[in-house]
């Protein structure tokens, strides 16, 4: 919202929050905070603030393509940190088709003078999958196709996040049979600096981290080979999870509501994907950071792993079985040697699923 710049432009962050209600102090243990999920040092905090609050900061332009705006949805409905809204709002979200005021030829008009004024300067945040099939006309914005957007607006931002595992790896849009020939924002533009967020949506949490860590050391932060940061991604949901204990113990939920279910077991035999995927959701987790699907005794589904949408399913079927890991083995009982065997069996699960309905389709 280009509006947004006016009414604090001649005002520093800090007077900004205090006018929102944010003490000085709540902001630090906020920085705090950040710097922790960052995996920062001690005394990184103040970096944060001072780079936070530097008045030269990028605009953003957030593009929505295929997708169901559950990110979007995400980021308004964050509450904890609120200050990771007023920092996004001082960001100034120059162009955003789903919360900003103007429309039509005047949301256009946003994103060009902002195209134009910041070229090289600016965060893209892409949200959805973007068609490619059919010169690109499932679709278009404006009368432009969001092959055609993308490329004209990611192409010249300092870096683009892709939030959301759409805009990550093409989303339910690029699951077979992808009639709309869907791809990720780095599959259509290899060679510009993404950063993937992917999560069905994405935690607020971590893409805050992200920007922070761009504006403090004007760069990416450690990625994957997927371009996930690691400090979001860099662990298995299975190695920090609060059921591990009844993993080990071989304490399993068998059938829904069942006593384990009640007790809190673990969900392995129910299809929780954790073993197989890498994210921060048991740390970070949602709604003030109250609970995420594990905690609330749904099994997790894979969402941060490329193709899980092919390669996970049956959602509620467990995963192979693997010698050294799985229901009679304890995962302490793994070694490093099994660990890696593991791993190299789930990506074979993944690439045989994917194959299988390939050979569907063909």
């Amino acid at each position: 919202m280009a509006e947004n710049r006016d009414p604090i432009a001649n005002t520093s962050l800090e007077q900004y929050l205090e006018s929102q209600g944010v003490s000085r102090r709540d902001f630090m243990k906020y920085c705090t905070g950040l710097a922790a999920t960052l995996a920062l040092p001690l005394g990184a905090a103040e970096k944060v603030a001072a780079a936070i609050a530097d008045d030269k900061r990028p605009p953003v332009i957030w593009l929505h393509f295929q997708e169901c705006t559950g990110d979007s949805e995400s980021l308004l409905r964050a509450s904890r940190p609120t200050v990771a809204e007023l920092i996004l709002d001082y960001l100034s979200v120059d162009y955003h088709e789903t919360i900003m005021a103007a429309a039509g030829h005047q949301a256009e008009q946003a994103r060009a003078k902002t195209l134009e004024e910041y070229k090289g300067k600016y965060i893209a945040v892409v949200e959805g999958g973007i068609p490619t099939k059919d010169g690109g006309l499932y679709c278009c914005i404006g009368g432009r196709s969001a092959v055609d957007i993308a490329t004209e607006v990611c192409g010249n931002a300092m870096a683009t996040i892709a939030v959301g595992t759409c805009s990550a790896y093409g989303g339910i849009q690029a699951a077979y049979p992808n009639p709309t020939g869907a791809v990720s924002v780095s599959e259509l533009l290899p060679s510009i600096p993404v950063v993937n967020l992917p999560g069905c949506p994405v935690n607020t949490a971590n893409l805050t981290g992200t920007v922070a860590h761009l504006l403090t050391f004007g760069n990416l932060p450690q990625l994957d080979r997927y371009k996930r940061p690691l400090f979001a991604y860099g662990k298995r949901i299975h190695d920090n999870c609060e059921r591990r204990g009844h993993f080990d113990a071989g304490q399993f939920v068998e059938t829904w509501g069942d006593h384990g279910h009640r007790q809190g077991w673990c969900l392995y035999k129910m299809g929780c994907k954790g073993p197989a995927t890498f994210h921060n959701c048991p740390q970070v987790r949602w709604n003030d950071g109250l609970n995420w699907p594990v905690g609330a005794g749904h099994p997790c589904v894979g969402c941060s792993e490329p193709g899980f949408w092919d390669s996970m399913s049956p959602f509620y079927g467990r995963l192979p079985n693997v010698p050294g890991f799985g229901a009679e083995t304890t995962a302490t009982k793994i070694g490093v040697g099994l660990t890696v065997a593991t791993a190299a069996a789930f990506a074979v699960h993944g690439v045989v699923k994917t194959t299988q309905l390939r050979m569907k389709k063909d």
